[in-house]
């Protein structure tokens, strides 16, 4: 299985209009749009899984830079999550 990262994405794109542009190189098993947590709205970028990576391969190298809603999207394979520190201050070393 492959994880696909698809970048670019216009803020009115759905999970329907993604899935069916890679569906034209193989079975899609997921496709999940980023949203913001708090406001709901698309965040502009979000990820394909594809079960056979030929396929997924393909994919990528055909629809990276291919224009959907007017925007070309930045198509790769996602890299995998990387744990990031939690909190959101900025001067740790602060003891204000």
């Amino acid at each position: 299985m492959k994880n696909i990262f698809v970048g670019n994405l216009s803020f009115d794109a759905t999970e329907n209009s993604v899935r069916s542009m890679f569906e034209a190189y193989g079975a899609v098993d997921r496709v999940s749009i980023i949203t913001d947590s708090d406001t709901g709205r698309a965040k502009g970028f979000g990820f394909v899984e594809m079960s056979a990576n030929a396929d997924a391969d393909r994919a990528i190298a055909e629809l990276n830079g291919r224009e959907l809603d007017g925007r070309a999207l930045n198509v790769n394979e996602a890299r995998p999550k990387t744990d990031r520190p939690s909190g959101g201050g900025g001067n740790r070393g602060s003891r204000w």
